[in-house]
């Protein structure tokens, strides 16, 4: 059984808001608490096109499904606006070890 890693990037751009704090100290915890992923690492950029990112890893694509499925996403998703008016872009991926 792979395990899968949850990527959301922030892409930059000329009028993009980003609060790191609320959102290492808010929004990642509040992810956390509801989808109980293995573990979750937060880029906040240097350079690049994004200016932060989260990676939470899960035990499997079921764990995944059944995180995004859980009753508080709703309240996961409209967190977004209390840190970012930026649109993120998602990745999900199989680990390859």
């Amino acid at each position: 059984m792979s395990k899968v890693r949850f990527s959301v990037f922030y892409p930059s751009g000329d009028d993009a808001t980003f609060d790191h704090d609320y959102y290492r100290d808010k929004h990642v915890p509040l992810c956390a608490e509801v989808w109980h992923p293995e573990r979750a690492e937060i880029d906040k950029a240097i350079d690049g096109p994004y200016v932060a990112a989260v990676h939470m890893v899960f035990e499997s694509q079921e764990a995944f499904g059944a995180a995004l499925g859980a009753e508080r996403t709703g309240e996961i998703m409209a967190d977004v606006a209390n840190y970012t008016n930026i649109t993120p872009v998602t990745q999900t991926s199989e680990i390859v070890e």
